[in-house]
């Protein structure tokens, strides 16, 4: 990632000081991407952005979340430098903490950032965290996480990616989405409801098979029938289910493999 981006550090209360114009960067996103959800986010999505009643003006401190989230679900965030170790997010998340890294994009990156920035964990992902199915799995996930092996780890990573960052909900409304990766994108927010990518029901074992890339829109996505079926999903099972996965080996990618950058 280089130097691009660099974290902001909390002074000793707590407090992050923004630039006016990482505020502003901040009301962009904001203000563009609440009209997008509508008929699109999950109705628990949707309960926990009213629940964190986040302002439009400026970024939020970490603390004003965490009064909202703690006495939902137990859960708080802590900021964290751009990119941190598995290790460490494992960890952080077994111990019911979501790490957020303190820095936004710039305007010239508004529509997409490979790294996650304090919009992305914060629009796209705290609000799922106010809900008790959607928390405890995600505190489940924590902990396989922290005990897995190397090769695991890079299974469990797919389960993740296609749950708690592009999932998408089969509700009596029709579908809707709950994951942040999503949610915090307008292209791929219109885009993951088109015609244009294949959805399947999801199967755990399928999930844990799929190859996927993080610079593109997403050729598949997998619908869950309701969140406190993600949250059924027990340790156990988990763990069977990726032993299963890793003596089947990965489905065919269903996307073009990445160019190949040129030597510089």
């Amino acid at each position: 990632m280089g130097n691009q981006y660099t974290a902001h550090q909390p002074d000793s209360r707590g407090f992050i000081d923004y630039s006016r114009e990482e505020h502003a960067t901040w009301q962009i996103l904001i203000e563009r991407q609440l009209p997008c959800l509508a008929g699109r986010a999950c109705a628990e999505y949707q309960a926990g952005l009213d629940l964190l009643d986040l302002p439009r003006d400026r970024i939020p401190q970490l603390g004003e979340i965490n009064a909202v989230l703690t006495p939902c679900t137990g859960w708080s965030v802590v900021a964290v430098p751009a990119l941190i170790s598995f290790d460490r997010f494992f960890a952080l998340l077994a111990n019911r903490q979501f790490p957020v890294a303190t820095f936004i994009r710039r305007r010239d990156e508004l529509d997409y950032l490979q790294e996650p920035d304090i919009f992305h964990e914060i629009f796209g992902h705290c609000a799922m965290l106010t809900n008790p199915a959607f928390a405890d799995f995600t505190h489940t996930y924590g902990q396989l996480g922290l005990s897995a092996s190397k090769e695991e780890r890079v299974f469990l990573a797919r389960l993740y990616w296609f749950t708690v960052e592009f999932g998408l909900l089969d509700t009596p409304a029709g579908l809707r989405i709950y994951g942040g990766g999503i949610l915090s994108s307008i292209g791929e927010t219109a885009y993951a409801l088109s015609e244009t990518p294949r959805r399947t029901p999801f199967e755990l074992q399928d999930v844990l098979r799929t190859p996927y890339r993080i610079d593109i829109m997403q050729p598949l996505y997998y619908v869950l029938p309701s969140l406190d079926s993600l949250y059924s999903l027990t340790r156990d099972e988990i763990l069977a289910q990726l032993a299963q996965a890793r003596q089947l080996g990965l489905f065919s990618p269903l996307y073009p493999p990445k160019p190949m950058q040129a030597a510089s």
